[in-house]
């Protein structure tokens, strides 16, 4: 196994584990830290197909942006530790192993059935990350400041929703205690 192989292999297994563990996790505050750790498995997965772009836009826009205002959103508006899933009976676990195992059985049979066809390794080029940059900034950068400003009012609207009314208190005072702040983490 060369050294490019076993870098896949760390990769693939860095972003498969923590998915995998989401399944089992019940505290969300969990959840999105396995999260972290998977997005940043395919992060180095798309880095090692030389997608320096896809790759480093994953870190900064799902890692470092979105992934973070969850964290934020989470614990700054949870009260108490809500479990996200209550205990799994048989009247889940049962139907939902036969479905696994049904899309299971599917997907094998179109991978063995597909006529799989290999090509060369393509030449390593220039990055392209330059040219993407400039193509964003200059001929689409009416399209990027529009997500941007919408992604702002999502922000701004969901901190506006998740405020709790204080009982008693005149509209627009939200619910300020120490209380709350205690507990969130696990």
């Amino acid at each position: 196994m060369s050294f490019s192989d076993s870098i896949f292999w760390v990769f693939a297994t860095t972003a498969v584990v923590p998915a995998f563990l989401i399944l089992f996790t019940r505290s969300i505050v969990r959840m999105a830290f396995l999260l972290l750790g998977s997005l940043a498995g395919f992060a180095g997965l798309y880095l090692q197909l030389n997608a320096a772009f896809l790759g480093f836009t994953q870190v900064m826009v799902y890692i470092g942006g979105i992934l973070i205002l969850f964290l934020f959103g989470v614990m700054l508006t949870q009260r108490s530790d809500i479990p996200v899933r209550e205990k799994v009976g048989p009247a889940l676990a049962v139907p939902g192993f036969f479905a696994g195992l049904l899309l299971m059985a599917a997907l094998l049979f179109i991978a063995l059935q597909n006529p799989w066809k290999t090509h060369p390794p393509v030449p390593v080029t220039e990055p392209d990350t330059p040219v993407i940059g400039i193509k964003l900034l200059s001929t689409y950068i009416l399209p990027f400041e529009a997500v941007s400003i919408l992604l702002l009012a999502a922000m701004v609207g969901a901190t506006y929703i998740a405020r709790v009314q204080a009982p008693g208190a005149p509209d627009g005072q939200a619910e300020l205690s120490d209380s709350n702040a205690e507990g969130r983490l696990e």
